[in-house]
């Protein structure tokens, strides 16, 4: 039995547009008759005016925190700085998944740069404070 590849992706185009909503084929009249414009208006979201700053801030506490409880009377480590530049860099890492994921949702977008540079910094030391603390305080990798 031989299978085309063109055959295949006319079926799966096929069952694609069959589940599509299909509201590109509709005149603006029965787009209006089934209230499609309302329900993307109602759609948006309203904010705070200093939304972004409150989460920045709560990065920035839980951050301060964390450091102050590994900081307070840190374990031995064998190579201190090894093991701070490492964190970082995992911290780091997880930070831009973070971000990647946010941006991917279309919730990474800022209106100044100054947003963004406050947000970004914060959610960077969280994370940061966060690997040290489960590096540190859990005793699993000592």
């Amino acid at each position: 039995m031989s299978w085309n590849f063109l055959d295949v992706l006319e079926g799966v185009f096929d069952v694609l547009e069959l589940f599509s909503s299909g509201s590109g084929s509709k005149s603006s009249s029965e787009r209006k008759s089934l209230n499609y414009d309302e329900r993307v208006q109602s759609k948006v979201v309203v904010r705070s005016k200093y939304y972004t700053e409150k989460i920045s801030a709560g990065f920035i506490l839980a951050a301060i925190v964390l450091f102050i409880i590994i900081f307070k009377n840190p374990l031995r480590a064998e190579n201190y700085v090894q093991t701070l530049i490492v964190a970082s860099l995992i911290g780091i890492a997880i930070s831009f998944v973070v971000f990647f994921v946010l941006h991917v949702f279309e919730c990474f977008y800022f209106k100044n740069i100054f947003k963004l540079l406050l947000f970004s910094c914060s959610v960077i030391a969280f994370f940061i404070s966060f690997v040290l603390c489960i590096y540190f305080k859990s005793g699993i990798f000592i």
